[in-house]
Protein backbone atom coordinates (compact mmCIF):
# COMPACT_ATOMS: atom_id res chain seq x y z
CA UNK A 1 0.00 0.00 0.00
CA UNK A 2 1.40 3.43 -0.99
CA UNK A 3 -0.17 6.75 -0.45
CA UNK A 4 -1.39 7.98 -3.25
CA UNK A 5 -3.52 11.02 -4.32
CA UNK A 6 -4.67 11.39 -0.82
CA UNK A 7 -5.49 8.19 -0.59
CA UNK A 8 -4.01 4.40 0.35
CA UNK A 9 -3.92 2.66 -2.79
CA UNK A 10 -2.82 -0.80 -3.25
CA UNK A 11 0.42 -1.21 -5.65
CA UNK A 12 0.10 -5.21 -6.08
CA UNK A 13 -1.73 -7.77 -4.68
CA UNK A 14 -0.06 -10.85 -5.96
CA UNK A 15 3.01 -9.75 -8.21
CA UNK A 16 2.67 -6.85 -11.08
CA UNK A 17 3.81 -9.65 -13.69
CA UNK A 18 1.18 -11.81 -12.62
CA UNK A 19 -1.43 -9.31 -12.13
CA UNK A 20 -0.53 -7.79 -15.95
CA UNK A 21 -0.84 -11.12 -17.28
CA UNK A 22 -4.18 -12.00 -15.91
CA UNK A 23 -5.89 -8.70 -17.77
CA UNK A 24 -4.17 -9.33 -20.96
CA UNK A 25 -4.86 -13.03 -20.60
CA UNK A 26 -8.21 -13.37 -18.35
CA UNK A 27 -9.25 -10.31 -16.55
CA UNK A 28 -8.83 -8.51 -13.28
CA UNK A 29 -10.60 -5.98 -10.94
CA UNK A 30 -9.27 -2.67 -10.20
CA UNK A 31 -10.65 -0.07 -7.19
CA UNK A 32 -10.21 3.01 -8.43
CA UNK A 33 -12.36 4.98 -6.37
CA UNK A 34 -9.97 7.36 -6.12
CA UNK A 35 -10.51 9.07 -9.59
CA UNK A 36 -12.96 12.22 -9.23
CA UNK A 37 -16.50 12.92 -10.63
CA UNK A 38 -17.69 16.53 -11.03
CA UNK A 39 -20.88 17.17 -12.65
CA UNK A 40 -21.99 19.70 -14.73
CA UNK A 41 -25.89 20.56 -15.82
CA UNK A 42 -28.22 23.44 -16.52
CA UNK A 43 -29.70 24.23 -19.65
CA UNK A 44 -26.44 25.50 -20.87
CA UNK A 45 -24.47 22.63 -20.02
CA UNK A 46 -23.26 22.16 -23.46
CA UNK A 47 -22.03 25.04 -24.04
CA UNK A 48 -19.99 24.78 -20.43
CA UNK A 49 -18.82 21.55 -21.50
CA UNK A 50 -17.31 22.71 -25.01
CA UNK A 51 -15.78 25.64 -23.33
CA UNK A 52 -13.36 24.06 -21.20
CA UNK A 53 -12.31 20.55 -22.77
CA UNK A 54 -10.75 20.30 -26.43
CA UNK A 55 -12.81 17.40 -27.61
CA UNK A 56 -16.18 18.26 -29.48
CA UNK A 57 -18.98 16.87 -26.27
CA UNK A 58 -21.30 18.06 -29.46
CA UNK A 59 -20.64 14.41 -30.88
CA UNK A 60 -21.59 13.10 -27.47
CA UNK A 61 -25.40 10.98 -27.62
CA UNK A 62 -26.50 10.58 -23.74
CA UNK A 63 -25.45 7.20 -22.90
CA UNK A 64 -22.09 8.01 -24.73
CA UNK A 65 -17.87 8.85 -23.52
CA UNK A 66 -15.18 10.76 -24.92
CA UNK A 67 -11.51 10.82 -23.37
CA UNK A 68 -10.52 14.53 -23.94
CA UNK A 69 -8.22 17.42 -21.56
CA UNK A 70 -8.93 20.02 -19.51
CA UNK A 71 -6.76 22.63 -21.03
CA UNK A 72 -4.24 26.00 -19.62
CA UNK A 73 -4.70 29.25 -22.39
CA UNK A 74 -1.19 28.02 -23.43
CA UNK A 75 -3.07 24.61 -24.47
CA UNK A 76 -1.45 22.79 -21.83
CA UNK A 77 -3.06 20.09 -19.90
CA UNK A 78 -4.86 21.14 -16.63
CA UNK A 79 -5.50 17.71 -16.05
CA UNK A 80 -7.17 14.52 -18.83
CA UNK A 81 -10.60 13.35 -18.64
CA UNK A 82 -13.55 11.24 -19.49
CA UNK A 83 -16.49 13.05 -20.34
CA UNK A 84 -19.75 11.07 -20.12
CA UNK A 85 -23.18 12.62 -21.62
CA UNK A 86 -25.77 11.50 -18.98
CA UNK A 87 -28.72 13.48 -20.74
CA UNK A 88 -28.82 16.31 -23.04
CA UNK A 89 -27.83 18.76 -20.61
CA UNK A 90 -26.02 16.90 -17.67
CA UNK A 91 -22.42 15.47 -18.04
CA UNK A 92 -20.31 13.65 -15.64
CA UNK A 93 -16.63 14.31 -15.94
CA UNK A 94 -14.28 11.68 -14.64
CA UNK A 95 -10.72 12.92 -13.65
CA UNK A 96 -7.52 12.09 -12.01
CA UNK A 97 -7.52 12.19 -8.10
CA UNK A 98 -4.72 14.48 -7.02
CA UNK A 99 -6.41 17.28 -9.57
CA UNK A 100 -9.73 17.26 -8.22
CA UNK A 101 -9.61 20.57 -6.41
CA UNK A 102 -8.04 22.35 -9.24
CA UNK A 103 -9.83 21.00 -12.24
CA UNK A 104 -12.67 21.71 -10.30
CA UNK A 105 -11.45 25.58 -9.22
CA UNK A 106 -10.62 25.69 -13.26
CA UNK A 107 -14.11 24.51 -14.63
CA UNK A 108 -16.25 26.73 -12.26
CA UNK A 109 -13.94 29.36 -13.45
CA UNK A 110 -14.39 29.05 -16.88
CA UNK A 111 -17.86 28.28 -17.09
CA UNK A 112 -19.11 31.32 -15.05
CA UNK A 113 -19.90 33.35 -18.44
CA UNK A 114 -21.42 30.59 -20.40
CA UNK A 115 -25.00 30.79 -19.06
CA UNK A 116 -27.34 28.33 -17.83
CA UNK A 117 -24.78 25.46 -16.16
CA UNK A 118 -23.21 24.89 -12.51
CA UNK A 119 -20.16 22.76 -11.87
CA UNK A 120 -20.72 20.37 -8.92
CA UNK A 121 -17.62 18.39 -7.19
CA UNK A 122 -19.36 14.99 -6.62
CA UNK A 123 -16.59 12.54 -5.75
CA UNK A 124 -18.47 11.58 -2.61
CA UNK A 125 -20.95 10.14 -4.27
CA UNK A 126 -18.93 7.68 -6.17
CA UNK A 127 -17.16 4.59 -6.08
CA UNK A 128 -15.20 3.15 -9.35
CA UNK A 129 -14.59 -0.39 -10.18
CA UNK A 130 -12.85 -1.79 -13.16
CA UNK A 131 -12.93 -5.10 -14.67
CA UNK A 132 -10.82 -5.40 -17.65
CA UNK A 133 -9.60 -8.63 -19.59
CA UNK A 134 -10.72 -10.20 -22.23
CA UNK A 135 -13.11 -12.28 -19.94
CA UNK A 136 -14.67 -9.28 -18.07
CA UNK A 137 -17.72 -9.85 -20.02
CA UNK A 138 -18.32 -13.32 -18.80
CA UNK A 139 -17.84 -11.80 -15.12
CA UNK A 140 -19.81 -9.29 -14.94
CA UNK A 141 -22.84 -10.57 -17.24
CA UNK A 142 -24.40 -12.83 -14.47
CA UNK A 143 -24.27 -10.13 -12.05
CA UNK A 144 -26.27 -7.89 -14.00
CA UNK A 145 -29.58 -7.75 -16.46
CA UNK A 146 -28.29 -4.89 -18.27
CA UNK A 147 -27.15 -6.57 -22.28
CA UNK A 148 -23.32 -5.77 -21.84
CA UNK A 149 -22.33 -6.96 -25.28
CA UNK A 150 -24.65 -4.07 -26.48
CA UNK A 151 -22.77 -1.53 -24.88
CA UNK A 152 -20.54 -0.22 -27.94
CA UNK A 153 -16.40 1.01 -26.47
CA UNK A 154 -17.07 4.53 -24.98
CA UNK A 155 -20.40 3.89 -24.17
CA UNK A 156 -22.36 3.18 -21.16
CA UNK A 157 -25.63 2.23 -19.54
CA UNK A 158 -27.19 2.68 -16.63
CA UNK A 159 -28.97 -0.94 -14.58
CA UNK A 160 -27.76 -2.72 -11.10
CA UNK A 161 -24.45 -4.68 -11.02
CA UNK A 162 -24.82 -7.13 -7.45
CA UNK A 163 -28.26 -5.44 -6.71
CA UNK A 164 -26.39 -2.16 -6.63
CA UNK A 165 -27.78 0.88 -9.03
CA UNK A 166 -24.92 1.28 -11.44
CA UNK A 167 -23.66 2.60 -14.43
CA UNK A 168 -21.28 0.67 -16.78
CA UNK A 169 -18.79 1.69 -19.08
CA UNK A 170 -17.38 0.44 -21.42
CA UNK A 171 -14.37 1.49 -20.97
CA UNK A 172 -10.69 1.30 -19.69
CA UNK A 173 -7.11 2.06 -18.93
CA UNK A 174 -5.43 -0.98 -19.95
CA UNK A 175 -5.63 -1.40 -23.87
CA UNK A 176 -8.38 -4.59 -23.23
CA UNK A 177 -12.02 -4.70 -23.41
CA UNK A 178 -13.71 -4.13 -20.06
CA UNK A 179 -16.13 -2.50 -18.05
CA UNK A 180 -15.91 0.15 -15.24
CA UNK A 181 -18.31 0.50 -12.76
CA UNK A 182 -19.67 3.31 -10.93
CA UNK A 183 -21.53 2.75 -7.64
CA UNK A 184 -22.43 4.21 -4.30
CA UNK A 185 -19.45 4.14 -2.11
CA UNK A 186 -21.60 2.41 0.49
CA UNK A 187 -22.20 -0.93 -1.68
CA UNK A 188 -18.73 -0.94 -3.53
CA UNK A 189 -17.51 -3.84 -1.01
CA UNK A 190 -20.26 -6.02 -2.09
CA UNK A 191 -19.64 -5.56 -5.51
CA UNK A 192 -16.50 -5.97 -5.31
CA UNK A 193 -16.82 -9.23 -3.65
CA UNK A 194 -19.46 -10.10 -6.18
CA UNK A 195 -16.96 -9.58 -9.04
CA UNK A 196 -14.15 -11.57 -6.98
CA UNK A 197 -17.00 -14.34 -6.33
CA UNK A 198 -18.06 -14.07 -10.46
CA UNK A 199 -14.80 -14.18 -11.35
CA UNK A 200 -13.73 -17.23 -10.00
CA UNK A 201 -14.22 -19.44 -12.91
CA UNK A 202 -11.81 -17.60 -15.33
CA UNK A 203 -9.60 -16.76 -12.48
CA UNK A 204 -9.74 -13.27 -11.53
CA UNK A 205 -7.86 -11.70 -9.51
CA UNK A 206 -7.13 -8.14 -7.77
CA UNK A 207 -5.22 -5.90 -9.80
CA UNK A 208 -2.83 -2.98 -8.00
CA UNK A 209 -1.45 0.81 -9.40
CA UNK A 210 1.58 -0.99 -10.53
CA UNK A 211 -0.33 -3.31 -13.20
CA UNK A 212 -2.55 -0.45 -13.94
CA UNK A 213 0.65 1.07 -15.09
CA UNK A 214 2.26 -1.31 -17.07
CA UNK A 215 -1.09 -2.29 -18.53
CA UNK A 216 -1.33 1.35 -19.63
CA UNK A 217 2.07 1.74 -21.26
CA UNK A 218 1.63 -1.05 -23.59
CA UNK A 219 -1.43 0.67 -24.50
CA UNK A 220 -0.10 3.63 -25.48
CA UNK A 221 -1.55 5.29 -22.96
CA UNK A 222 -0.57 8.65 -21.23
CA UNK A 223 0.36 9.28 -17.71
CA UNK A 224 -0.92 12.68 -16.34
CA UNK A 225 1.51 13.76 -14.03
CA UNK A 226 4.71 12.18 -16.41
CA UNK A 227 3.56 12.04 -20.01
CA UNK A 228 1.52 15.06 -19.77
CA UNK A 229 1.39 17.92 -17.42
CA UNK A 230 0.84 21.73 -17.97
CA UNK A 231 3.98 22.16 -19.48
CA UNK A 232 3.19 19.73 -22.55
CA UNK A 233 0.62 20.73 -25.02
CA UNK A 234 -2.11 18.17 -26.89
CA UNK A 235 -0.05 18.36 -29.92
CA UNK A 236 3.39 17.89 -28.68
CA UNK A 237 1.70 14.73 -26.89
CA UNK A 238 0.08 13.20 -29.99
CA UNK A 239 -3.17 14.13 -28.82
CA UNK A 240 -3.96 16.29 -31.58
CA UNK A 241 -6.90 13.72 -32.41
CA UNK A 242 -8.94 14.94 -30.04
CA UNK A 243 -8.10 18.69 -29.80
CA UNK A 244 -11.19 19.60 -32.20
CA UNK A 245 -10.41 23.26 -33.55
CA UNK A 246 -13.10 23.49 -35.91
CA UNK A 247 -15.62 22.86 -33.27
CA UNK A 248 -15.23 27.03 -32.57
CA UNK A 249 -13.64 28.57 -29.14
CA UNK A 250 -12.62 26.87 -25.88
CA UNK A 251 -9.58 27.31 -23.56
CA UNK A 252 -6.13 26.64 -24.88
CA UNK A 253 -7.58 25.96 -28.80
CA UNK A 254 -6.02 29.90 -29.77
CA UNK A 255 -2.78 28.55 -28.60
CA UNK A 256 -2.98 25.38 -30.56
CA UNK A 257 -3.84 27.41 -33.66
CA UNK A 258 -0.61 28.93 -33.38
CA UNK A 259 1.37 25.62 -32.48
CA UNK A 260 -0.13 23.98 -35.52
CA UNK A 261 0.21 26.88 -37.82
CA UNK A 262 4.46 27.17 -36.96
CA UNK A 263 5.24 23.87 -36.45
CA UNK A 264 5.14 21.38 -33.40
CA UNK A 265 8.83 21.38 -31.97
CA UNK A 266 8.71 17.96 -29.88
CA UNK A 267 6.66 15.21 -30.05
CA UNK A 268 6.14 11.95 -27.49
CA UNK A 269 7.95 9.11 -28.79
CA UNK A 270 7.76 5.75 -27.50
CA UNK A 271 11.04 3.76 -27.77
CA UNK A 272 11.85 0.20 -26.56
CA UNK A 273 15.82 -0.06 -25.33
CA UNK A 274 18.16 -2.45 -27.31
CA UNK A 275 20.59 -2.81 -24.25
CA UNK A 276 19.76 -4.28 -21.07
CA UNK A 277 18.38 -1.82 -18.73
CA UNK A 278 14.53 -0.05 -17.56
CA UNK A 279 14.50 3.67 -18.76
CA UNK A 280 12.85 5.14 -15.70
CA UNK A 281 10.78 8.36 -15.83
CA UNK A 282 13.17 11.47 -15.78
CA UNK A 283 15.94 9.60 -17.62
CA UNK A 284 18.18 12.11 -19.84
CA UNK A 285 17.54 11.09 -23.51
CA UNK A 286 20.12 11.46 -26.18
CA UNK A 287 20.57 11.67 -30.05
CA UNK A 288 23.72 11.51 -31.51
CA UNK A 289 25.28 12.56 -28.17
CA UNK A 290 23.57 15.68 -27.71
CA UNK A 291 20.74 16.07 -25.17
CA UNK A 292 17.25 16.10 -26.69
CA UNK A 293 14.94 15.20 -23.62
CA UNK A 294 14.01 13.15 -20.75
CA UNK A 295 12.09 9.57 -19.93
CA UNK A 296 8.13 10.26 -18.83
CA UNK A 297 7.45 7.13 -18.70
CA UNK A 298 9.19 3.49 -18.67
CA UNK A 299 8.79 0.20 -17.57
CA UNK A 300 9.69 -3.96 -18.34
CA UNK A 301 6.50 -4.82 -20.42
CA UNK A 302 5.35 -8.35 -19.40
CA UNK A 303 3.20 -8.49 -22.60
CA UNK A 304 5.75 -7.95 -25.10
CA UNK A 305 9.02 -9.27 -22.73
CA UNK A 306 10.55 -6.20 -23.82
CA UNK A 307 12.02 -3.01 -21.67
CA UNK A 308 9.85 -0.08 -23.49
CA UNK A 309 9.48 3.96 -22.56
CA UNK A 310 7.78 7.31 -23.57
CA UNK A 311 10.12 10.39 -24.00
CA UNK A 312 9.39 13.78 -25.64
CA UNK A 313 12.26 14.53 -28.60
CA UNK A 314 12.35 16.96 -31.12
CA UNK A 315 9.91 16.28 -33.90
CA UNK A 316 12.31 15.57 -36.83
CA UNK A 317 14.08 13.11 -34.51
CA UNK A 318 10.76 10.81 -33.65
CA UNK A 319 10.04 8.51 -36.44
CA UNK A 320 10.53 5.13 -36.32
CA UNK A 321 13.92 3.78 -36.02
CA UNK A 322 15.61 6.51 -35.20
CA UNK A 323 18.29 5.38 -32.41
CA UNK A 324 18.12 7.02 -28.93
CA UNK A 325 20.55 7.38 -25.84
CA UNK A 326 19.17 6.85 -22.43
CA UNK A 327 21.63 7.64 -19.50
CA UNK A 328 20.56 4.60 -17.12
CA UNK A 329 22.89 5.27 -13.92
CA UNK A 330 25.07 7.23 -16.20
CA UNK A 331 25.55 4.73 -18.65
CA UNK A 332 24.67 4.74 -22.24
CA UNK A 333 21.78 2.73 -23.10
CA UNK A 334 20.83 2.61 -26.41
CA UNK A 335 17.38 2.60 -27.43
CA UNK A 336 15.22 3.05 -30.76
CA UNK A 337 12.04 4.53 -31.99
CA UNK A 338 9.04 2.36 -32.73
CA UNK A 339 5.31 3.15 -33.31
CA UNK A 340 3.09 3.49 -30.97
CA UNK A 341 1.15 2.22 -29.43
CA UNK A 342 3.80 -0.86 -28.20
CA UNK A 343 0.16 -3.55 -27.64
CA UNK A 344 -2.58 -3.80 -29.18
CA UNK A 345 -5.31 -6.35 -28.45
CA UNK A 346 -6.55 -9.10 -30.76
CA UNK A 347 -9.59 -7.62 -32.23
Amino acid sequence: MVAFGGWDMPVEYSGITAEHMAVRERAGIFDVSHMGEIEIAGKDALAAVQRISCNDASKLQPGQAQYSGLLTPEGTFVDDLLVYRLAPAHFLLIVNASHIAIDYAHIAQNIAAVGDAVAVDASSRYALLAVQGPRALDVVQPLTGVDLAAIKYYSFAHGEVASVRATISRTGYTGEDGFEILVPPSSADRVWQAVIESGGNVDLIPCGLGARDTLRLEAGMRLHGNDIDDTTTVLEAGLGGIARLAKGDFVGREALVRQKERGVPRLLAGFEMIDRGIARHGYPVRIGGEAAGRVTSGSFAPTLKKNIGLAYVPSRHARPGTRLEVAIRERAAAAVVVPTPFYQRPR
